[in-house]
């Protein structure tokens, strides 16, 4: 009878530890993805809108040409998402800046906007599990695809360079958002997982590394996509522009140098873009937005009735069929609409009931606006500014001055000090790449973000102000704070 005790007892403390392991899974399931994106196209990435499985199984494998394509599709999913760069992204970013304000009920922006973030923060750690799913897929492509028999070289290559494009773009973000930037903010950076998450072990419970091998990661694999990616796919220009190419590489590098402060490679880069016939400045700035895949896109996102996005929500009011949920700082309109000559400053609407205005440049309220993240607009203006940084002044204030030709404004003339001509080209890119998730990180990696956001006036509340140095980086999201005990949390947010 005591064997059968025994028996009965080690049979429930198995079941137990299974269940704490799925608990501790669920949790931290930010580092898995669901396998209906892997397997079952595009369509099926709508199961990652739900609670994602704590587990993935061992036998899922991509096994064919199909499946490859299937896995890719959900891999570009993924950045679509609401949570991503459909959205979230891109207002975590400006609502954090001066150029954005929460002006409704949605406390999770709120407190991003009045530098009060909690480590429970729904949209902040939604992001961070939208870009890890991200992640997960881009390993899946990279372990699984080089064996597949129906699959050429070349196409494998292709297949294998957007994979590292996409995780380099997820590694660069969320060490920009959660670690910092080196030599400004941060030591720490984020945990780096280059293996498919299938099963739970220790692996599991991946540990920070550092910002530099953070970054170095992210570094490794935008060299590595330029490396395996095509410089186009055949003739279709929706394709060529809406998934990753040699050109999208360089173009997310020449940004990424900038970050890293190596000037004379983020130049050489943006020479790169600027030099491919593909890429041209498209004469008007409003049709960068009202049209899809123009000649300045190089990696937009596109959506539809059956795929949108939910930028135009949260800006539009309900007037518009909108949720009127973020506006754009009161100061910030009157920066853009300064000059009355400049186009940028005319896609404003105004929210009467909240005396404030609000961004048109997404004006689809069918959410099917495309969501443009390189574009040569910022590559000129990426060059700019390394130019200016390697003491080609006169090249800056080129690259600056087209821009502000195509907007519609003045060339800028007479600058002739150095930090003079940075600080034109930061309040160049200020204007021009306002609403697409530039302006905080911009601010801190250029060391601004603590003496331009002081005394910020907000329309439903008091000003705000950013003191608090560590506070230039978001919070560990708690849910794997909690379950993982190998994490550190931020400093600002222990």
């Amino acid at each position: 009878m005591q064997t059968t005790i025994n028996k009965s007892m080690a049979k429930a403390a198995r079941k137990l530890k299974k269940k704490l392991i799925k608990e501790a899974a669920r949790k931290n399931a930010v580092y898995m993805i669901g396998l209906a994106c892997l397997l079952g196209g595009a369509s099926a990435c709508d199961v990652l809108d739900h609670e994602p499985q704590a587990e993935v199984s061992e036998d899922t494998a991509i096994s064919n040409r199909k499946g490859a394509q299937a896995a890719l599709a959900g891999m570009y999913d993924q950045l679509q998402s609401s949570n991503y760069y459909g959205g979230n992204f891109l207002i975590m970013s400006d609502v954090s800046s001066d150029v954005a304000q929460s002006i409704g009920s949605w406390d999770f922006y709120r407190e991003m906007d009045t530098y009060l973030i909690d480590k429970s923060n729904l949209e902040n750690g939604n992001l961070w599990t939208r870009a890890y799913r991200a992640i997960n897929v881009a390993n899946n492509i990279i372990d699984q695809v080089p064996p597949l028999a129906d699959v050429t070289e070349e196409e494998k290559k292709a297949i294998l360079g957007q994979a590292y494009f996409v995780r380099g773009l997820a590694y660069f973000d969320l060490s920009r958002v959660y670690g910092g930037v080196p030599g400004v903010v941060g030591t720490l950076g984020v945990p780096i997982v280059t293996t498919p998450s299938r099963q739970v072990d220790d692996s599991f419970f991946p540990a920070r590394a550092s910002l530099a091998d953070s970054y170095g990661q992210a570094e490794a694999d935008l060299l590595n996509a330029l490396d395996l990616l095509p410089e186009k796919y055949g003739d279709d220009n929706k394709l060529t522009k809406s998934q990753a190419v040699k050109g999208t590489a360089r173009a997310l590098l020449s940004r990424y140098y900038l970050y890293v402060n190596q000037p004379e490679q983020a130049e050489d880069y943006a020479d790169a873009v600027i030099a491919d016939p593909k890429y041209t400045l498209s004469p008007s700035f409003a049709n960068i937005f009202t049209s899809k895949f123009t000649s300045e896109a190089i990696f937009e996102l596109n959506f539809n009735s059956a795929d949108q996005s939910t930028i135009n929500n949260w800006y539009f009011p309900s007037s518009k069929g909108g949720r009127g949920d973020v506006a754009a700082h009161s100061d910030f309109y009157a920066e853009a609409t300064a000059d009355p000559d400049d186009v940028r400053g005319k896609m404003f609407g105004y929210y009467e009931g909240k005396n404030v205005y609000y961004p048109t440049r997404y004006g689809n309220t069918s959410g099917i606006d495309n969501i443009q993240i390189i574009r040569l607009g910022e590559v000129y203006l990426n060059r700019a500014e390394a130019r200016a940084k390697n003491g080609d002044l006169a090249g800056a204030l080129e690259d600056l001055n087209k821009i502000r030709v195509r907007a519609g404004v003045d060339p800028i003339k007479d600058l002739t000090g150095k930090q003079e001509v940075l600080e034109a080209i930061w309040h160049e890119r200020k204007l021009e790449l306002a609403f697409e998730g530039h302006s905080f990180f911009d601010l801190v990696r250029t060391g601004q973000a603590l003496s331009v956001i002081t005394g910020v006036p907000r329309t439903n509340g008091p000003d705000v102000d950013l003191k608090d140095p560590n506070r230039q980086v978001f919070p560990i999201p708690a849910f794997d704070i909690d379950a993982n005990s190998n994490l550190v949390q931020n400093d600002a947010y222990k």
